[in-house]
């Protein structure tokens, strides 16, 4: 499936990670499900996860405690999350439509990450895919504030690539992801989840 861009010219890419550069959504839901295990949570259903797809690690984890009445160590349950994802690592794949104008327009646009996980897990991930070299700034959990739908993020990547953000055109698998690109001024192509992209495969 090939993907429709808006019309430009646009100065700058700007791609989500998780479900947009790579299909690794699956494999940090399997992750997510033995670390909370680990710690006493088995409630954390899939369609929630991808409903909170785009926000920081250690957010999901104190909401999930408030949720459900838990104490669970943020940072110790986010970082073994982090290690299980990276156990998985071997079997990430690229989401190929995204892969296909990542390597058109390489070296003739600049690109930049701009993501919700951690610089260690984008970095990671963006080494496994071999796609590291391709990518001019990374902006990660920690380099910013206030995480998507809050444009912060996409404007910080827009400031460290010296281009306007109406300039930027925004790669997104999640709404909120849409919504933090439209609130800084830049167009957007929205990219499937997993399983839409199952739905519109051709039969036979």
């Amino acid at each position: 499936m090939t993907l429709h861009l808006p019309e430009g010219p646009f100065r700058a890419w700007l791609f989500d990670m998780d479900g947009t550069i790579a299909d690794s959504m699956p494999l940090h839901y399997l992750a997510w499900k033995q670390a909370l295990a680990e710690y006493g949570c088995n409630d954390f259903p899939e369609d929630l996860f991808y409903a909170w797809g785009g926000w920081p690690v250690t957010r999901i984890i104190a909401t999930l405690n408030e949720r459900h009445a838990l104490s669970m160590p943020v940072e110790e349950v986010a970082h073994r999350k982090e290690n299980l994802y990276y156990e998985l690592l071997p079997q990430l794949t690229a989401v190929p439509e995204v892969l296909e104008q990542i390597e058109e327009a390489h070296q003739r646009i600049p690109f930049a990450v701009v993501s919700g996980s951690t610089r260690d897990s984008v970095t990671a991930s963006l080494r496994a895919l071999h796609l590291k070299d391709k990518f001019d700034v990374l902006v990660c959990a920690g380099d910013y504030t206030h995480s998507k739908p809050d444009p912060e993020p996409f404007l910080l990547a827009a400031k460290k690539l010296n281009v306007p953000p109406e300039s930027c055109l925004v790669f997104e698998d999640t709404q909120m992801g849409i919504q933090a690109a439209t609130a800084a001024g830049m167009k957007s192509v929205r990219i499937l989840q997993p399983w839409e992209r199952k739905q519109t495969q051709p039969v036979g």
